[in-house]
């Protein structure tokens, strides 16, 4: 009889385990990396039919990433699930293990899609993909106080990966095997949504949860207008029906909201960024670390449903739309690749918050501290600046020759699902090519990279030796905005902007003042335009008239000496 009872037990324990998996979010605790895999694992178990666990990569630590994904008919293959009409949405939580909500509401939801057949009717449209745990590196950091005064979790994971790097911040330069296994992902299930799971703090309010929704000024302008005219007004109205109410991310334009608030512009190093390259609709939850943690679980949850819930109802505007906006990508002559804030326009919101009041600091003679008076909560008309205008625009060339040396960039165009063929044989080709004529850097490591910004070229059209095997792609396919905002140095978060064609900037070849002096009188002796342009300079910049050395390189420069590489990047582009 003992052994039967053992036998049950063992039976019924992954049940047991499973359910008290469940509520650890109610007790003020989170997934450790090591529990929701085994929250999914006991998942598949219990449901194979319609589940799977699978590995997509490494991480930096060494432990594999996860992919959870629930089929209700038992297909796991993407491009079976496409010919079927179903629209994909893609969850991705622990980016930064120490804002957990996600991970407790992504088990919670995948628990409830396939433990309640109300949710039957969603499963037959939707395929739901869950990244449990990206940043595993950060995850297995736990501590008690890495985010000072957040509300809870007792215990959480640290931003930082294993490299110590933020992986929103790496998702066009993929410095990580983390990234590496996120792209593989994507591109493989090709997301109509996704999601991206975050904590916030900063500005203190009364809402539990703010939205990031991908700027709307950088999309597609077809997928733009689902968003703005469908999308994202019901996804504020069904929370609101939830009782969970929405407000845009709270980024101030000035010290606290009532200033105002703008749209974060997210590039393409942020996750949404990324995926807005591809026509996925977008989102980043934000849930503010000040208030209770079961409450932005709860948040976290409730939003996440209301996508469901919209997807499995407006399936075929969603997949019509994205695919018109997929095409036009395809034929689109220009693109935007840089834009600003525009402070000349904005929409009043209704905005609910603390009033603030100024109070001696224990600290600083005289200074004084900002505090929101909980005591004191307001609903107030705020200036919200959401529009963003281009800056710099592109027109995109018929197609763009990248030399083979540049294997790092190939690497990620190739993962990218860039479409290239190599030339048969070495060949001098008329292309434009860029020279950088000036740029700014940021003075200290920015994710392991000095970022440059600001980017002004020159465009020369010039006969160009290119090799045997170089790669050429085409600018007709659905990856053009990713070619676009990688290729074109003036993009934000082009290949050039994180330091992957460096080397072009350093001349390697330089004179010695002592005998190339002789061949300077002769050059300018010879050639009349370059003379007249050096005498002109001298009138004009009275201190190049007493630099010696700097009159030497002028003529250099100017000379057939000097190295026509020097600054100029190395990308063709075939008008």
């Amino acid at each position: 009889m003992k052994s039967l009872y053992t036998l049950i037990f063992l039976a019924l324990l992954p049940c047991f385990l499973q359910a008290q998996l469940l509520f650890k979010y109610t007790k003020n605790e989170t997934y450790s990396y090591t529990e929701a895999t085994e929250s999914y694992r006991s998942l598949e178990k219990t449901h194979p039919k319609q589940c799977r666990l699978e590995k997509i990569g490494d991480s930096d630590i060494g432990q594999p990433i996860y992919l959870f994904v629930i089929s209700e008919d038992g297909d796991f293959d993407p491009a079976s699930l496409r010919k079927k009409g179903k629209t994909v949405l893609l969850i991705n939580n622990a980016i930064h293990p120490g804002e957990p909500c996600g991970v407790d509401a992504s088990v919670k939801l995948a628990n409830d899609l396939l433990e309640d057949k109300a949710f039957k009717k969603i499963l037959k449209e939707v395929v739901v993909c869950i990244i449990p745990f990206y940043n595993v590196g950060g995850g297995l950091n736990r501590s008690c106080c890495s985010r000072a005064n957040q509300n809870g979790p007792t215990e959480y994971g640290f931003r930082g990966n294993a490299q110590n790097r933020d992986l929103n911040r790496d998702f066009i330069k993929c410095d990580t095997r983390n990234a590496f296994a996120f792209t593989k992902a994507f591109q493989t299930w090709n997301p109509d949504v996704f999601i991206d799971t975050h904590t916030t703090n900063g500005s203190d309010f009364q809402y539990v949860l703010t939205l990031i929704t991908s700027q709307l000024d950088k999309y597609n302008p077809i997928m733009a207008n689902l968003l703005r005219n469908s999308l994202v007004p019901d996804l504020y109205k069904d929370m609101a029906k939830k009782e969970m109410e929405l407000i845009p991310y709270v980024y101030n334009l000035s010290n606290t909201p009532e200033g105002g608030i703008k749209d974060f512009l997210e590039t393409p190093r942020f996750s949404t960024g990324y995926a807005t390259l591809f026509n996925t609709a977008a989102f980043v939850t934000e849930a503010l670390k000040y208030k209770p943690y079961t409450d932005r679980v709860e948040h976290t949850y409730g939003f996440l449903m209301s996508n469901l819930e919209w997807m499995q109802k407006h399936k075929k505007e969603l997949l019509d739309v994205r695919q018109r906006a997929i095409e036009d990508v395809k034929t689109r002559d220009s693109f935007d690749i840089a834009w600003a804030l525009d402070t000349s326009t904005y929409e009043l919101i209704d905005f609910k918050g603390y009033e603030t009041e100024m109070q001696p600091s224990s600290f600083g003679d005289g200074a004084e501290l900002l505090v929101y008076n909980h005591d004191k909560p307001f609903t107030k008309k705020i200036r919200y600046y959401n529009k963003y205008k281009a800056t710099v625009s592109v027109k995109k060339p018929a197609a763009y020759i990248i030399p083979q040396a540049y294997g790092a960039v190939i690497e990620r165009l190739k993962m990218n699902g860039i479409e290239m063929t190599r030339l048969a044989s070495d060949t001098t080709i008329a292309v434009d090519m860029y020279f950088i004529e000036n740029y700014e850097t940021v003075k200290m490591p920015y994710e392991g990279h000095y970022l440059h910004y600001n980017v002004k070229v020159r465009r020369e059209y010039l006969p160009v030796k290119f090799y045997k095997g170089d790669y050429v792609a085409q600018t007709n396919q659905v990856g053009n905005r990713y070619l676009v905002e990688t290729l074109e140095p003036q993009a934000m978060d082009a290949f050039f902007a994180w330091n992957f064609f460096d080397g072009i900037l350093q001349q390697k070849e330089y004179f010695s003042p002592f005998s190339f002096e002789p061949l300077a009188v002769k050059l300018l002796e010879e050639d009349k335009y370059l003379r007249e342009a050096f005498e002109q300079k001298k009138k004009e910049d009275a201190d190049f008239a007493k630099d010696h050395y700097g009159q030497l390189y002028f003529i250099y420069t100017h000379s057939p000496y000097y190295e026509p590489t020097h600054n100029r990047y190395p990308v063709g582009r075939l008008p």
